[in-house]
């Protein structure tokens, strides 16, 4: 998985095992009534095509402790199934977590699957400020180094984070706390390849020169750049090609270049967060349209070439509202916000990404499919709640939002009220499409071919409703398998 940096002179195209002839990367999939969005003009200097490819998910520990082992097993299970080959374990000070990895690493075993973890210390929870502290780090490193679901990289232990770039362990300095604490006093079968998630400009990644060995793009799952505050400065075509873009990827590749640093970068299909100033004070959006999953999936996967890993931000983590897994475990009082919100849809689409980013072949598509989401009101309603309006609640829009997986050309009709559809004409493979829905809609994809229905699609119960009583910019995911 070392980085080997070549300059490329040609495109890279992928073959379409289903179709004779090539296709371009992001240009063989239909984004009907939207246009198709660029991709950024990223050169391609680094080339890591023949190496292994790994999708990942992030999974916060912090959110199972109810969890037993079968429960452990269920996911990893469930994950595999939908091209997932790992989970990325972000740890946290609770001192019940530690079994809770143990039953993860037993979990993993048993399932024979070959799934891979590996920890991510969240150094916004783990304390970080005597060399004591990096005690618990390397405890972790050194229990599972020779696990055989350990994920290893170059013959050494792959680890993460989230945050620690403010973490000095007692030392001089970040660069020295790391170094001397946690990286120097792990040595043989213990050795880390790492693989931080700090938080600091892209320019500064060369003096952490010996401490890291590639660096994880948390941000680059969402365009956080775009806000209430700078929405207006996008055209609707440029807004497209930010969703998803390749923007920081460049940044980060083009910095870890020099220093022959792995990438991984992450994908995302959602952004929500709702806590009160007395809680955890975090209430406010991301920008989540225009089919931020798949755009984002089909972005990364036309610079397979530079990208080592993808993480898929998240498995499990309620509060932000990101999670693609089941709705389970102890979640972080999110439940106002996410109990009756299924995502699970989002996942059941990760395989065909997932395999296209590991193979550079977009697989077959052997079954008819349908993903459909939607939000629970319109962005301008109003509501009782102390709590407040999301920030950035104005950039997002009052649209269904449908990625259609086709064995064949068909035709999808969207609904969202009696008065209100539009029929599409889509290829085989994956088109993505919308609608705009107003107060009092429902949401509704039927798929026919040779004037037969394949797939009706409807959740029951959803009403797109003018009065809620609180604010929610989470999505109700349905899927027709």
């Amino acid at each position: 998985m070392q980085a080997v940096f070549v300059v490329l002179l040609s495109l890279l195209f992928f073959v379409d095992v289903c179709r004779s002839g090539p296709i371009g990367n992001r240009f063989a999939h239909r984004h009907i009534g939207h246009g198709i969005a660029s991709t950024s003009s990223l050169p391609l200097s680094r080339s890591n095509s023949n190496s292994t490819k790994y999708v990942v998910a992030h999974f916060m520990v912090g959110n199972s402790y109810p969890y037993t082992q079968q429960d452990w097993l269920s996911d990893i299970r469930l994950a595999f199934q939908n091209g997932i080959d790992g989970f990325a374990l972000n740890v946290g000070q609770d001192s019940w977590q530690p079994q809770q990895v143990a039953n993860a690493y037993q979990a993993a075993s048993q399932s024979g699957t070959g799934f891979k973890l590996f920890l991510s210390f969240d150094m916004t929870s783990l304390p970080c400020s005597s060399a004591n502290d990096a005690a618990t780090l390397r405890n972790y490193i050194t229990t599972y180094a020779s696990h055989p679901n350990q994920l290893i990289c170059n013959g050494r232990v792959f680890a993460s984070t989230f945050s620690g770039e403010s973490c000095q362990f007692g030392q001089s300095s970040v660069k020295s706390g790391w170094s001397t604490q946690f990286l120097q006093q792990l040595s043989g079968q213990s050795a880390v390849y790492f693989l931080p998630s700090f938080f600091i400009d892209t320019s500064g990644f060369q003096s952490f020169t010996g401490v890291i060995n590639g660096m994880f793009n948390w941000n680059s799952g969402w365009p956080t750049q775009v806000t209430a505050a700078t929405i207006a400065d996008y055209t609707a075509s440029a807004l497209s090609s930010v969703v998803g873009g390749t923007t920081t990827d460049e940044q980060y590749i083009n910095a870890l270049q020099p220093m022959g640093g792995s990438y991984m970068a992450a994908v995302s299909p959602w952004f929500f967060t709702h806590y009160s100033p007395q809680t955890y004070n975090k209430n406010w959006i991301y920008l989540s349209d225009d089919h931020l999953y798949a755009n984002r999936w089909e972005y990364l996967i036309g610079i397979r070439n530079q990208v080592d890993i993808v993480q898929i931000v998240s498995w499990n983590d309620f509060g932000e509202s990101h999670y693609i897994g089941p709705i389970e475990g102890a979640q972080p009082n999110s439940q106002a916000w996410v109990n009756g919100f299924n995502h699970t849809g989002w996942l059941n689409m990760t395989s065909y990404y997932a395999t296209a980013f590991k193979t550079g072949t977009y697989p077959c598509i052997s079954n008819d499919q349908i993903v459909m989401w939607s939000r629970p009101h319109p962005a301008l309603a109003s509501a009782p709640d102390p709590v407040g309006r999301p920030n950035n609640y104005q950039i997002t829009s009052d649209k269904i939002w449908a990625v259609v997986l086709a064995t064949s050309p068909a035709t999808v009709t969207l609904s969202t009220s009696p008065t209100q559809s539009q029929t599409f004409n889509v290829p085989a493979g994956a088109s993505k499409l919308s609608l705009p829905i107003s107060a009092g809609g429902f949401m509704k994809a039927v798929l026919q071919r040779n004037s037969q229905t394949i797939i009706d699609l409807e959740p029951q119960g959803f009403y797109f409703n003018p009065s809620p009583s609180s604010y929610n910019y989470n999505a109700l995911v349905v899927s027709s398998t």
